[in-house]
């Protein structure tokens, strides 16, 4: 109560905050006063919720940590926002002041970074700096997009009370951009490296940017109210992302477009956002078709209503279950497509009469959806056949709720988007191309996804009830295979553990048999089945332990080493420790009887030879070992020296972090196959390698899968921070953008010549 209590009247302190004296007039003090004050005020809650789900990431991270250095990093950063987290709310106050106090100069600023003159140096950049000064750049545009109406009336507003131009951008002092600096800015107290700062980042967006539609409608309403602009609505700016530059417009000026399309393209690569590369997709496929051919036009003709496009796209979606695959593989390419769109279209009208067409817009969503499922289909290679066809069938259905919904295109988060992103990436991780039973259920739960999509009318309702089916059946697959690579790991330890007891047991029978060597029956129980119950006491009760140091009397007693002061007590604890490694009772009670020398005068039954027993020991199963237990892989020739690169891989994978994938070629289909790291031991170096469902995969120790890197048959899978879907919609840009840059650097050779 009482660090609520103190943080509130810090936030008060801050909200009596003053301009500098002198500078604006008396009302516009007031007012920009004022607005400082209700930023203050609607920001207090919001940078609480920020900070505290900060702390809980970077809690949960830790837990999660593969690495105890990550982990420790993780736990050091979350004690620094505890103990830093008032020094880091005032300098970020402080921050949002120095803004207010410098509103008329990050104007003039802002126009000065607008003009290309001004920036004369040039400096190199380190990689750090600059993946975080990119991911301050999203964040800020990201704030921008999702608050851009009222912003404009707030930016007009405070203009007003200024007398500057409206404000945008950086120059608004309780914009996202100035925001998004002061938590940068402010997070210098907090010393986080990168990858934390990221995660503050994460959670300053979903807590503080989210929440500041209310803070700027209060703002936007307390100025309106004092006379500031009431009658200023906000007017949204259409996009021209189908303007077309007519055939008589010279070449020079349908350059220009071109030019700045490229510039925006490239501009939302760099930020690394599918959606803001989406704003320029249909202005690129216009540019292209503009190159080929500058004179070709809209043809004539009406374009096709809604209603008429579904139908004709439902008419050729059963038309592609009755053809075959190659003929359905090339009607869905983006030229095909169209052609058999229009066919449809006009189907049953006479020769001569105006011809349907597909709008400019309906065009470009058909061209831009053909050229992803292209796109998609090569992020897939090497998948097997039941993903490529699968996705095949996700085609028109995705494209009806494309035509029918524009959202799709404009919103990351559109139900069909995130079904298609969620179906294509369980296809490339999940079906490997085998017919084994463990691919069978996911395979036929797309099946069924897929056929409600191609039956039922394109809605959104429709693919967030898709959507909500197949993350509940992948939810459970994932659960499945943690259980099944949880027990394998568990496994693989308690190995480890024995074969390091059973080492340590070795050591403590080799000593003792150098002083005093053992013969015959006696060596053939010490070498096999009392080492083992040795390691088994020492697995668990540990090598100082008083249960230990009896096994070792024991030892010493059979060896001679100590006097045997009661041989039936001797004969009764070399039968117990025989039985607990798994040997029957009657099996101990003879080894120890022949051992010892004392037969049971009131037993009838003869003991075997002591020949017989040794032979026995010698082929009794050791403690940890099954009848249908694996051969272990075969160890590496041992050559004089070992490639420098294999020692470096060595290391390369002792440092990798549990859960690293690898591609291994599978030696009877030629196919590859994917296999995680689950574990590895830094004693043994025995590796757990396990499939996509937790099965164990191949057995092998570092240094045979790092011979096997160097030798090209298996390969590290790097880390992918983006998925499918999203490096499908780069490749699409990408590839939209090349004939452009090749069209035009062929148009100024023509023009030189």
């Amino acid at each position: 109560m009482d660090v609520e209590q103190n943080r509130r009247r810090r936030f008060e302190a801050y909200q009596s905050f003053r301009l500098k004296d002198g500078r604006w007039p008396a009302r516009a003090q007031r007012l920009l006063e004022s607005t400082y004050t209700l930023c203050v005020e609607g920001l207090q809650e919001p940078l609480h919720q920020c900070l505290s789900d900060f702390e809980q990431k970077l809690f949960k991270q830790a837990e999660n940590a593969k690495l105890s250095k990550q982990q420790q990093d993780f736990l050091v950063s979350r004690l620094r926002v505890i103990h830093d987290r008032t020094a880091f709310e005032e300098r970020f106050l402080l921050e949002l002041a120095e803004a207010f106090n410098d509103i008329d100069k990050a104007a003039v600023k802002a126009d000065a970074s607008a003009n290309p003159r001004s920036r004369l140096s040039l400096q190199l950049l380190d990689q750090a700096e600059q993946e975080m000064v990119m991911s301050i750049e999203r964040l800020g545009a990201r704030g921008e997009m999702r608050h851009n109406s009222v912003l404009y009336e707030l930016g007009y507003r405070l203009a007003v009370l200024i007398g500057a131009p409206p404000l945008e951008g950086r120059s608004l002092p309780i914009g996202p951009y100035a925001l998004t600096h002061a938590i940068h800015t402010a997070s210098v107290v907090l010393e986080l490296p990168l990858e934390h700062h990221l995660l503050l980042m994460q959670s300053f967006e979903e807590h503080l940017i989210l929440a500041l539609a209310p803070v700027y409608a209060t703002v936007n309403a307390r100025l309106r109210e004092d006379g500031i602009l009431p009658e200023l609505r906000s007017i949204p700016v259409p996009r021209q992302v189908n303007a077309r530059p007519s055939a008589a417009m010279p070449e020079a000026t349908a350059v220009v477009p071109t030019e700045k399309v490229r510039q925006a393209s490239a501009s939302a690569m760099a930020s690394g956002g599918s959606i803001e590369v989406l704003e320029s997709l249909r202005d690129l496929l216009t540019q292209r078709r503009t190159t080929g051919n500058a004179a070709h036009g809209q043809p004539p003709g009406r374009a096709a209503s809604a209603d008429e496009l579904q139908v004709a796209l439902g008419a050729l979606q059963q038309h592609l279950v009755k053809v075959t695959d190659q003929a359905s593989r090339e009607l869905r390419s983006a030229q095909r497509l169209r052609e058999e769109l229009l066919t449809q279209l006009n189907i049953g009208k006479p020769a001569g009469a105006p011809q349907t067409q597909l709008s400019n817009e309906q065009g470009d969503t058909v061209d831009l959806v053909a050229m992803l499922f292209e796109q998609l289909g090569q992020q897939l290679q090497g998948s097997g056949n039941n993903a490529y066809a699968m996705l095949g069938n996700m085609q028109l259905p995705v494209t009806r709720i494309a035509v029918a919904d524009p959202a799709f295109l404009e919103q990351r988060e559109h139900p069909a988007r995130k079904l298609l992103d969620t179906v294509t990436a369980a296809a490339h991780d999940w079906l490997d191309g085998s017919d084994d039973e463990s691919g069978r259920p996911l395979a036929a739960k797309l099946d069924q996804l897929v056929a409600r999509a191609n039956q039922e009318p394109p809605t959104a309702g429709l693919y967030t009830s898709l959507l909500a089916d197949i993350e509940h059946h992948l939810s459970l697959l994932t659960r499945k295979a943690q259980t099944a690579e949880s027990r394998h790991l568990e496994a693989a330890k308690g190995r480890e553990r024995l074969d390091q007891a059973r080492q340590r047991a070795s050591e403590y029978m080799a000593e003792r048999f150098i002083q005093t060597p053992p013969r015959g029956l006696l060596r053939a129980l010490l070498d096999r089945a009392w080492s083992d119950v040795l390691a088994l006491t020492l697995l668990r009760h540990g090598e100082q332990s008083g249960a230990f140091e009896a096994q070792l009397a024991i030892t010493d007693q059979l060896l001679g080493r100590l006097p045997i002061h009661d041989r039936e007590q001797l004969q009764v604890d070399v039968e117990v420790g025989l039985q607990q490694i798994g040997m029957h009772a009657e099996e101990a009670v003879q080894v120890a009887q022949r051992l010892l020398g004392l037969d049971d005068p009131d037993s009838n039954i003869d003991l075997p030879s002591t020949t017989d027993l040794a032979l026995r020991l010698k082929q009794h199963q050791r403690l940890g070992e099954t009848a249908s237990q694996e051969p272990s892989a075969p160890e590496l020739p041992q050559e004089a020296t070992i490639d420098p690169r294999e020692l470096a891989m060595q290391q390369h994978l002792h440092d990798l972090p549990f859960g690293s994938w690898f591609e291994f070629t599978d030696p009877a289909t030629e196919q590859m196959v994917r296999r995680k790291l689950a574990w590895h031991s830094p004693v043994s170096g025995r590796c757990l390698l396990v499939t996509r469902r937790g099965q164990r995969g191949e057995e092998m120790n570092i240094a045979q899968l790092a011979h096997e890197i160097v030798a090209g048959r298996v390969f590290e899978v790097p880390t992918q921070r983006e998925g499918i879907l999203d490096r499908a919609w780069r490749s699409l840009t990408g590839s939209l953008r090349q004939p452009n840059a090749s069209a035009q650097s062929r148009r100024q050779e023509s023009d030189r010549g």
